[in-house]
Order: structure tokens, then sequence, then C-alpha cells
């Protein structure tokens, strides 16, 4: 879990993909955060990546570091604990500037049944299954 989080990490943003069931979707990212042992990410109730995660939890994650790529599926699953979305404010005070944790707008999702793939154009992929 800590080499997919800090591969995310280290690249400031990621791509989320989701669909909203005719057309996949795929929007920047940069909440990511292991709260309680899980991987988290953070958006809010208003925007339509959250109703698509909320119709269909399957998600995809991919971040390019200018030497591998990872690409993580997942399945997510919503977590409203405050101290979640705390923790992963704290993180990134740009989303600071614009979400509290005690704003009910704000959700956290944990992933589960997560398969990354770290790649390059040399050398075989590395697969991490959790």
């Amino acid at each position: 879990m800590n080499e997919i989080y800090n591969f995310l990490k280290d690249c400031d943003n990621y791509y989320l993909a989701t669909t909203d069931g005719k057309q996949p979707r795929v929007r920047p990212f940069m909440s990511i955060k292991i709260y309680n042992d899980q991987l988290y990410i953070l958006t809010t109730k208003d925007k339509n990546v959250s109703k698509q995660m909320h119709k269909n939890p399957k998600v995809e994650l991919c971040a390019y570091n200018g030497d591998e790529w990872i690409r993580v599926t997942a399945c997510v699953k919503e977590d409203d604990d405050i101290n979640a979305k705390q923790a992963i404010l704290d993180d990134f005070p740009k989303l600071q500037e614009m979400y509290e944790a005690t704003d009910d707008n704000v959700e956290t999702f944990y992933l589960e049944n997560i398969t990354a793939t770290i790649s390059s154009f040399e050398g075989k992929p590395k697969v991490i299954e959790l």
C-alpha cells in the first residue's frame, strides 16, 4: 500500500476515471491518504465524480512520474468518518482553502480490491494486489 500511496503522492496529481454509464470520465485529483490502513480519496457530493462513484464504485487511477506510470484498479466505498476527512485535508492545504471536514458536502471514499500495475518502457510491469 505504501508503494502505491508514495507513487501517487509524489506525482502531485493523478487521474481518476469513472463512468457515467455511457461514457468514461477522467479528471485530475490530488487527494490521497493512508488512513486506518486504507487508501482514501476526498471529493464533494455535488460533483459528478461523486454521483458516478455512488452509482458504479469501480474506478481507475493513473499517474506518470516521467519514468514510470501506475494504473490502479479498485472499487471505492464511502466512509463518512469526519476524522478521515480531516486527515486528508491536513495533508492538502489547497483543499483546506475550499473545504472543511465538518461540511456535509465533503465526502471520503476508501479503495478496496486494489490491483496496481507500475510500468515503464523498460522491463516488466510490477503488479501489486491488496
